[in-house]
């Protein structure tokens, strides 16, 4: 299977160096859909990441090669409501209520440090709440697509921005390189389309597929997630309605049946020390007088 995946990316690029533009999208079409049904051994999942990736940015080449327009004003997320969201905000008031109020509760130890950075980036404050959908505040959450942390990266996106995975660490779990990966990621996605709830489904999805999607529409630019949206992965159409109805109980718990608890924990406040050798945590621990 892979070794067709690998010879549609090489037709891909025969075509584009013809100059035959509708023809390399439609083969990078082909393998990223092939990708997507690929099954196998243990390496498989690794290889779809890095190939995953790898079409990704053959994709975005062609689309910058076509100079492609998106338009949005940053800084701002379109909050309305909408049979898709008021569906969302059911399913928090009902089957998923436990789990947004304990989500809710576990956010205190996050949120001051990622509304410091959001506005440090300059994007907006809102996006404080996107660890509610992705994890609900979990560090070790980790999803069957094996995404982990509270910002859900795969292995291959958070190499990309900079997250260390080997045998002794793997910083997805680090709330605070976590959270500057994040950012990174959502603004070279929003430099791309130029629309924040555009950018959600790409982060959810992936921006090959989001682009695919746009690509099949015949113009030459798509600037609003909501006529994307019925073309779009059915966990994706769900995924930024989730998240915007998160926005509008956040806003207003009472209008919407919810007396949202004061946090459980307060922010984890911390120093970094640089230090000359190994040492085991359990002598850190009796030095600074914390637990094991």
């Amino acid at each position: 299977m892979m070794e067709k995946i690998l010879a549609l990316l090489e037709e891909a690029d025969d075509c584009w160096d013809r100059g035959d533009i509708d023809n390399t999208i439609n083969t990078l079409d082909k393998a990223y859909a092939m990708l997507l049904d690929a099954n196998g051994n243990a390496e498989v999942p690794r290889q779809k990441d890095d190939l995953r990736l790898l079409i990704s940015k053959r994709i975005l080449a062609v689309y910058s090669a076509q100079q492609s327009i998106t338009r949005g004003k940053a800084g701002e997320i379109p909050i309305k409501l909408n049979d898709a969201i008021e569906k969302e905000i059911r399913s928090f008031q009902g089957p998923e209520r436990d789990f947004f109020i304990s989500s809710y509760q576990r956010s205190g130890t996050y949120k001051e440090m990622i509304i410091r950075e959001l506005k440090l980036a300059g994007i907006p404050e809102e996006f404080v709440w996107l660890p509610l959908v992705e994890s609900g505040f979990k560090i070790k959450a980790l999803s069957r697509a094996r995404a982990l942390g509270l910002w859900q990266f795969i292995p291959s996106t958070g190499y990309k921005f900079g997250l260390t995975r080997d045998e002794w660490i793997d910083e997805r779990m680090d709330p605070v390189k976590s959270t500057h990966a994040a950012i990174a990621y959502l603004k070279e996605l929003h430099s791309m389309f130029g629309d924040w709830l555009t950018v959600l489904a790409a982060y959810n999805c992936g921006e090959g597929r989001v682009l695919r999607v746009i690509s099949r529409q015949k113009i030459n630019y798509f600037d609003r997630f909501w006529d994307l949206y019925n073309y779009l992965p059915r966990e994706t159409a769900r995924y930024v309605p989730r998240f915007i109805a998160t926005l509008h109980i956040i806003k207003d718990p009472q209008k919407y049946g919810f007396d949202l608890p004061k946090t459980k924990e307060q922010s984890i406040t911390f120093q970094s020390v640089t230090v000359n050798r190994m040492m085991k945590l359990k002598d850190i621990a009796e030095k600074i007088g914390a637990s094991e």
